[in-house]
């Protein structure tokens, strides 16, 4: 029997216990730039804007990528895998998507117990 949410044309996210999915976010050339999380609320303002907005789980709300230092990431397109659990998001970033000023959150290589940065 299969699963409705891998044959069915109709968007219905399995969302965690928390309320929440994973999203991973890259640029259209498949560099990867972050990880966060979205709940339903999210998820409708992201569609909504075309600018990524995640549920801060550390902030406990919402939280649009950019409000407060303008590197917004704006969506060129949203997929979802086949059992509607995560969100691949493409986006063109308007600077840098990690905090920290790097490119992307992922800018250390594991190398045994330590970490190298890589861009």
């Amino acid at each position: 029997m299969s699963d409705p949410r891998e044959t069915d044309p109709i968007l219905d996210p399995k969302y965690d216990a928390a309320g929440l999915i994973t999203a991973v976010v890259t640029t259209r050339d498949g560099a990867l730039l972050m990880v966060a999380h979205m709940n339903a609320e999210a998820l409708a303002a992201t569609q909504s804007s075309g600018e990524a907005t995640f549920w801060s789980r550390s902030r406990g709300r919402l939280w649009k990528k950019g409000e407060t230092s303008g590197n917004v990431l704006r969506v060129v397109e949203m997929r979802i895998d086949c059992d509607q659990d995560a969100l691949w998001i493409i986006a063109d970033p308007a600077g840098p998507a990690c905090h920290t000023g790097a490119t992307s959150c992922f800018y250390r290589r594991i190398d045994g117990d330590r970490l190298i940065r890589v861009a």
